[in-house]
């Protein structure tokens, strides 16, 4: 169990991951972390649900807690270190969530010497699914780089790159559930067009996904060459592949990664 005091500015959902994480793991316990969140019915939810302790002021969170975790819309970053930013100094290890936020800008709106991370968790992480990469500041020791791990494996696995890496994973895993996610419906769709009921097909959809992603992870074998184990010459996986193919099913998934990390760098830059 951590001694650290965990302050998080944001109470969104990947907070509420995150805490839901951080509680169940042992990691730490709930008057170890305190929230700052805007909405006085989210501030209610979070203390009941998990016992901690809220405000509305997150200069009062950040002087507070030893690691701050931001995880507020980049489009209201600029407002939230005003508020708070002077609370910051060298003791302090700033762990940002915000989209498309170079650790440059932090740096640039705080004191010198504080210990930043920047990080992209995904969506998944609300069930301890979770996919994060994060990259550490100049200041950050490996200690703090542990933490940071810990803090995120709560809620499923991650992994440490350079910071130039993370538009690009934004676009990949930040973003990917979405993609999945049309995936999924898709696969469910084309079963009711065949003639399944809704519901059968949902539930074999869903099942499908799981279980082939479950399959990669588990064989450690590449997705091409699971791929052509079950195409078989002239039967029915070959002519959906090559629907898939002609539809350009693959391209339009290497341009959404290509596009959504597009977007990660604008948001970056204001």
């Amino acid at each position: 169990m951590s001694s650290e005091r965990v302050g998080f500015i944001g109470g969104g959902n990947m907070a509420e991951a995150m805490l839901s994480g951080l509680l169940k793991s042992g990691l730490l316990t709930p008057d170890r972390i305190r929230c700052a969140e805007v909405y006085a019915s989210r501030r209610a939810e979070l203390e009941a649900r998990f016992q901690i302790e809220t405000t509305d002021d997150c200069r009062e969170v950040a002087e507070w807690a030893n690691c701050v975790v931001f995880a507020v819309k980049p489009q209201v970053l600029g407002q939230v270190l005003t508020q708070s930013g002077s609370a910051f100094d060298a003791s302090k290890l700033l762990i940002s969530v915000c989209a498309g936020v170079s650790l440059a800008r932090f740096a640039e709106a705080l004191p010198a010497g504080v210990r930043l991370i920047r990080s992209m968790p995904n969506t998944p992480a609300l069930v301890g699914k979770g996919a994060t990469a994060i990259a550490r500041g100049q200041h950050c020791s490996d200690a703090d780089r542990d933490f940071a791990r810990a803090l995120f494996e709560s809620v499923g696995t991650c992994v440490e790159v350079e910071e130039r890496y993370l538009d690009a994973v934004t676009g990949l895993s930040g973003s990917g559930p979405a993609y999945v996610l049309m995936l999924l419906e898709g696969l469910a769709d084309g079963g009711v067009r065949a003639g399944l009921p809704r519901a059968v097909a949902q539930e074999l959809a869903l099942q499908t996904v799981l279980g082939t992603a479950q399959l990669v992870r588990d064989t450690g074998t590449h997705p091409a060459v699971l791929k052509d184990q079950v195409t078989s010459p002239g039967g029915t996986t070959a002519e959906g592949v090559f629907a898939l193919e002609r539809g350009g099913f693959r391209a339009a998934l290497i341009d959404a990664v290509c596009q959504a990390s597009e977007r990660s760098k604008q948001l970056g830059r204001g």
